[in-house]
Order: C-alpha cells, then structure tokens, then sequence
C-alpha cells in the first residue's frame, strides 16, 4: 500500500510484456554487446537523474546515438487511457478533492521509434493559461510546454528494469539479443523553484532508446 504523499507501485510491464528485439539494426547476443546493453541504460538512467526534463535528456540522447534525424522528441498522446487521478497522487500534489488535475497518458517518440511511456498528473492552476491552452490542444511534450516555468525534478524511484550484463556469463545465443519492451523506469514529481509540485510523473522507457547499432 503507497504511503501517502507517494506516487502509485510503478506497474512491471517488462515482466509480464513479450520481448522482442531492439527496433534498430538487431544486436548480436553476446557478452560484451550485454554489458555494453546495460551501460547505455545506465547512462541514460544517470542523464535522466541528472536534469530536470526527461524530454531534452530524450532529444540529447537520440542526437548522441543518431535515433531519428532529426533528433526531435514529439508526443502522442492516449487520451483512451486517461482518467481520474488515484488519492495519492493528489497527496504528493497537495491537491483536495475540488482542485483539478488532469491526466496526460503519452507515448515519447522520436521518428517511428517509441523511447517511452508516461503518466503525467498536473496541476493546472499551478501552469500558465497559455500552457493550459497548448496542453488541452495539442501532442507537444509536457517539458516542452513547461519549460518556461524553470522547475525541478525531484526523482522518487528509478529501477532498471532489465539487467543484461547479469546474463553475460554465458556465450550468448546465435541469434539477435532479445530486448524487453521496457528496460527503465522512473517516478518522479516536478515542482516550481520553490519547491511547489504540480505535476506527478511515472515514465517507463522502451527498447527503444537503444535503437542504434551495436558497438564495435
């Protein structure tokens, strides 16, 4: 049971979801493109921790390993998926039960390839009319919009969740490496300079910020 003022138990879809093979060129599955696997997760777990948008670390991370040309980071956005926001949430966010927030059910993309999924909980009394407006109309990410508001990320987990150096032990299979569909996730609420919050997030990041070849 989440204690109050935490977010909801991240679900483990990586667990559960089929595996399937990084949507770039495939990687041989060998010890060494294993442990260079688990490097790359955590150094962009470490990125992530690092600054306070997950969407600029996104668009950092895709110009360094040249996923998408350009590198540009858009959101779609599952509004099927939506809805009322669980009593902690509205704890973290200080939020009784007659102040809004909204829900924001996005998928992270740059080109055709999907780097993560996220639940975003805000607060819109806390944001700007204009940011209000582009947030209701449009896909464009949530940082983005933001971004004008200099806030922080306070991270409330971060939990790899696929350790592939772990298995390296072994020769490998003669096959492509078998990447779970989410490999990261985090819990995080962002808060204005003085430490105000309005927005919770839960991010799970997919196969595909690995999607570039395999180092040499």
């Amino acid at each position: 049971m989440p204690q109050p003022g935490t977010l909801p138990e991240m679900p483990s879809p990586a667990m559960t979801s089929p595996a399937m093979p990084s949507p770039a060129t495939p990687w041989p599955d060998t010890p060494a493109t294993r442990r260079a696997a688990q490097d790359f997760i955590d150094d962009l777990n470490r990125a992530l921790l690092a600054q306070p948008s997950a969407t600029l670390t996104l668009e950092r991370w895709c110009g360094a390993h040249g996923i998408g040309d350009p590198a540009l980071v858009r959101a779609e956005r599952e509004r099927a998926g939506e809805g009322a926001p669980p009593q902690e949430v509205r704890d973290l966010l200080g939020a009784d039960a007659q102040t809004p927030v909204r829900h924001r059910r996005v998928r992270l993309t740059c080109g055709a390839i999907v780097l993560s999924e996220a639940d975003n909980y805000y607060r819109p009394d806390r944001l700007t009319a204009e940011m209000n407006a582009v947030l209701d109309a449009t896909d464009m990410p949530f940082g983005k919009v933001v971004r004008p508001l200099d806030f922080r990320r306070r991270t409330l987990e971060a939990r790899p969740l696929w350790r592939p150096a772990e298995d390296a032990s072994g020769p490998g299979s003669a096959g492509p490496l078998v990447v779970p569909r989410f490999v990261l996730a985090h819990r995080a609420v962002l808060t204005l300079p003085d430490g105000t919050p309005f927005s919770a997030l839960i991010e799970r990041y997919t196969s595909g910020v690995l999607a570039f070849p395999a180092p040499k």
